[in-house]
């Protein structure tokens, strides 16, 4: 694993908060040099703690005012099937993201649609459809009060020591 000092972890959580911003405003909150900044961000970027930069949209006020937590369960757990199944999903653009999970189910989905018809739709005719989904069932957000891919960076603090 990487080690991280503080400098980093103040640096990941600026940007984490920021996406956009430049190396002289990073370099304002993080208390180092541009140029400093710069290099942090290559190694960190290189080591593949920086997986990407992207631009987070409001689904909803983009007309994709659904979003739904599937969970899905497998017929069989054979390795053709399962990599049958996931190279189908990542076809499926309406699948924002999919996690193998132990419980009652095998795959737990976050779906954003325009509505609940095309949710109906692409639950019945496309998702049912991928080879070897033998159960689907879906939770359908109301409201959500809490969005965030910011990852809790302070556990990390507390196991390098913030050097």
């Amino acid at each position: 694993m990487l080690e991280l000092d503080s400098f980093d972890l103040a640096l990941l959580e600026a940007l984490q908060k920021e996406g956009r911003a430049t190396h002289h405003q990073l370099a304002e909150h993080v208390a180092l040099s541009a140029s400093q900044i710069g290099r942090r961000l290559q190694r960190l970027e290189a080591a593949g703690v920086i997986e990407g930069y992207r631009v987070v949209l409001r689904p909803e006020v983009l007309g994709l005012g659904v979003t739904a937590f599937t969970s899905l369960r497998l017929q069989h757990h054979g390795d053709m099937i399962i990599e049958r199944f996931q190279a189908e999903i990542e076809l499926l653009p309406e699948v924002l993201e999919c996690y193998a999970v132990v419980g009652e189910a095998d795959y737990l989905l976050r779906i954003v649609v325009p509505d609940l018809n095309a949710l109906s739709a692409f639950v019945m005719k496309r998702l049912m459809q991928v080879p070897g989904v033998e159960n689907v069932r879906s939770n359908i957000v109301l409201s959500a009060f809490k969005r965030s891919s910011a990852l809790p960076l302070h556990y990390l603090a507390n196991r390098t020591g913030s050097r």
